[in-house]
Formats: C-alpha cells, structure tokens, sequence
C-alpha cells in the first residue's frame, strides 16, 4: 500500500477499535475486524471511495454484524457465563471518556446487556449512541431505511436499559469502595464485607472452563462474601492486587508479577455493590496484559 493510504488507515484505526470493541464485546476479534478492515482498504480502488472515514465504518460494522452472528452460537456452547474482555482505559485505548454516557457505554454492564440484542440492533446502537452518526448515515451502512434506524434505535435503548440503573457513582468514591472491599476479601472480614453488599447483590464469574470458577451466579449478600473472602485469600507467591481503570470505571485487577489473573468490574446500586463481574479466563485476559498502560 502507497503510504498516504496506510496513513489514512492507521489515522482511522483507534476509532475503528474501539467501534469494534463495542460492537462485539471482545478485544481480540476487534483487533480481528480491523485487521481484516484494513486487507479490504488495502484491496479497494480507492480514487472511488469518497470518504474513508465512511467506507472504513460500512467496512467494518458490516463485518462485526455478520461475526456476531458466529459468535452467538459459539456462546451458547461456551462453558459458564460469558462477560466481554476487560480493556485498560487508562490511556484512551478506548478513545474519550469524559462523560458519565460516555463511561457508561463501555462499561461491563452495559457491554453485557447488549449481548440480547440482534446484530442489527446493536450496530445501530452503538453507532447512533456512542459516535453520533445520523440515522441517515446509519440507513446507508447498513443498507436499511432511515425511519427503520430510527425504530430500531428506540427498541434497542428500551432492551439495553430497561430495569438498569444509571451509572452515576463518582470515580473517586467507587475506588475508595473498592479499596475497602478488597481489603476486607484479603483479611477474610466476612461481616464487614458483607455490608458493602446490597441484599440482592450477584457475582459472575467467566473462566470460560479454562479455570475454576463458578459456573453460576452467586447471590445474596451472606454467600458472596463468603465466596469473595475465599477467592481473595489465595495463597498465591507474588498476588498483588491493585485498582485500575477497566472499563471506563476503577476495577479490582490481581496481578502475579504484573500478569493479570482476575479483572473484577463492579456495579454500585445506591452506594453499595450490586453486581460483580469477575473475569478469571486468561483467553479473556490476553488484550489487557499486553495492551498499552495495562502491565504493572
């Protein structure tokens, strides 16, 4: 490829990750997708193309829709739940994150509500909500009408935020939370944990059969202390755990000699925890200890 056209490509490429990133919940097929974005860049007569940014988003959306497809059926056979690749975001890996919407739209509850929507929906979501296209541009990516974007943008917002609750909780008070969870899971404080939690609280774990890991949800406050004062107790020589920016949000990440061994997102509900989300499968695991900022 002449140079002006790698540069025209490697311009648009963070913005084309992080598209892809929120199209398919998985870091390693985003990198996928705009690799095989960019063969097709690469292979087109590009004195024809108009405008890049457009063609490079028809490219890949178009693309991500017909992997979703793949990858529902993969899911279905997948072993435990499934939750999407954490990503460090620290250094805007998943370009600007400066508002509460913004944080929210690559937060790991929103990603995984997303996961019930079609893959129609959820491009026209994620291109509508979180990169402002116009409907009307939306309809010619996606080969459909504009009035039919338009419909199906509302039914997507219905399903993805029906029943949640906003992400309002301040940063600085998630993390300071945090920080007192984890030392209450490290010191096996059972009670003192256990009033962190709300009542109905719930905790996921993804190992994906690649490790231990429930294979179901564990609910209500009594058994996800427990569970939690277990898991954090490893004896593992060289476990540290640290809080870092995943996801948007400050999140728990054990780390054995900088390598990550757990990535836990948390969800606060009035205050309290809601919702974990523990990523253990080091297949899930890979994008975040080799992605820039992300190694200690």
């Amino acid at each position: 490829m002449e140079p002006d056209g790698l540069g025209v490509f490697v311009a648009h490429r963070p913005r084309l990750f992080a598209l892809a990133y929120r199209m398919l919940g998985s870091a390693g097929e985003a990198e996928d997708a705009v690799q095989e974005t960019y063969l097709r860049w690469d292979g087109a007569d590009r004195d024809r193309i108009r405008s890049a940014e457009a063609w490079l988003t028809t490219v890949l959306v178009n693309l991500c829709r017909t992997w979703l497809v793949s990858a529902r059926a993969r899911r279905e056979t997948y072993v435990g739940p499934w939750l999407p690749e954490p990503v460090s975001t620290a250094r805007g890996e998943l370009g600007p994150l400066e508002t509460v919407e913004e944080r929210e739209l690559v937060s790991f509850a929103l990603l995984t509500t997303m996961e019930r929507l079609s893959p129609v929906e959820r491009a026209v979501f994620v291109l509508r909500e979180a990169f402002g296209y116009a409907h009307r541009e939306i309809a010619d990516m996606l080969t459909i009408t504009e009035a039919n974007s338009q419909q199906i943008y509302r039914r997507a917002g219905v399903r993805v935020r029906e029943g949640r609750a906003r992400f309002d909780i301040p940063s600085e008070y998630a993390g300071e939370l945090i920080k007192r969870f984890l030392k209450a899971a490290r010191t096996g404080d059972v009670e003192s944990l256990e009033q962190m939690l709300t009542a109905d609280v719930v905790s996921i774990a993804d190992g994906g059969g690649q490790i231990n890991a429930a294979k179901v949800p564990v609910v209500g406050a009594k058994k996800v202390a427990r569970y939690l004062c277990g898991l954090f107790r490893w004896e593992v020589p060289g476990l540290e755990l640290f809080i870092e920016e995943v996801n948007g949000a400050p999140a728990a990440v054990a780390r054995v000699d900088g390598v990550p061994l757990l990535v836990a997102g948390v969800e606060l509900v009035d205050g309290a925890v809601a919702t974990l989300r523990l990523v253990v499968n080091p297949e899930k695991l890979a994008y975040f200890a080799r992605s820039a900022g992300a190694s200690k």
